[in-house]
């Protein structure tokens, strides 16, 4: 037959979700510029709205595909590799943070710019940093254990078939995400410093804030996996998204284990 398929590799359909996706971000970005100009937040959410839309549909899309037998051993391996390259992106977002927060550790600037020999303390004079043995230390405790339960959840399907454990481990690796963000929002509520005003403070509100936010992105993966999950989606064979969701969750824990050794402990 002259349309037969013959190859093991997907090929996509058209598809309106990267132009839409596109013009949604452009419409969230320029919300964004005229949110902070004093012209409302509600550009900027219709642009989010969009965003948000295409995500869910696209992601919907691909698991159609791979209910329908497209996901062929080349199909996944792609999709590995790119999920990888995925977190090599992340991995170079937050070397940016570290890196400010190491040269100005290192190398603190007086506001009047000398010689860095001249410069004052770090931290900054007047900035009450948090005891890293307290609650910092608890936050870690909570994230590790719930990427030991991802870890639980995807050994449970992988080589045991056991949907019961699964669906558990997800849950719980879910609940405490939303656990470790309570949490960190009670400790920035009780910072001694702000985000303006000092460099410790920008340098330490972008680096957990930002790991902060990929936290509430995993903890959204997982839950969204468990219903997948309780919807029968994943078995021994076919676990693209599941592992997926593990590899980001474990990614989130190895940033928060540098964020509290050199932010908390090696930066007070």
């Amino acid at each position: 037959m002259a349309h037969a398929k013959n190859h093991d590799y997907h090929i996509l359909p058209p598809s309106i979700w990267p132009f839409i996706g596109a013009v949604s971000g452009f419409v969230m970005l320029v919300g964004a510029v005229f949110w902070m100009h004093g012209s409302g937040p509600w550009l900027f959410l219709m642009g989010l709205v969009g965003v948000l839309y295409v995500m869910y549909a696209w992601w919907a899309d691909i698991v159609i595909e791979s209910h329908s037998g497209d996901h062929t051993p080349v199909v996944v391996i792609g999709l590995k590799y790119g999920y990888v390259l995925f977190i090599i992106s992340e991995v170079m977002f937050f070397s940016a943070w570290f890196w400010s927060f190491f040269k100005h550790a290192l190398y603190p600037m007086h506001p009047e710019g000398l010689s860095p020999l001249l410069d004052g303390p770090w931290p900054p004079a007047g900035v009450e940093t948090f005891d890293p043995w307290h609650l910092p230390l608890i936050n870690t405790l909570i994230l590790l254990l719930s990427g030991c339960a991802a870890t639980w959840a995807h050994h449970a399907i992988v080589h045991e078939n056991n949907r019961k454990d699964l669906q558990t481990g997800l849950l719980l690796a879910a609940i405490l995400g939303v656990i470790f963000t309570g949490m960190q929002a009670y400790e920035y509520t009780h910072a001694g410093f702000s985000f303006a005003g000092n460099i410790y403070g920008a340098n330490f509100f972008m680096a957990t804030g930002f790991h902060g936010a990929h936290v509430i992105i995993g903890t959204i993966f997982l839950f969204v996996c468990y219903l997948r999950a309780r919807a029968g989606h994943f078995t021994q064979e076919r676990h693209v998204g599941l592992e997926a969701a593990a590899w980001y969750w474990h990614f989130v824990d190895v940033v928060w284990l540098f964020l509290f050794a050199s932010i908390y402990v090696w930066g007070q």
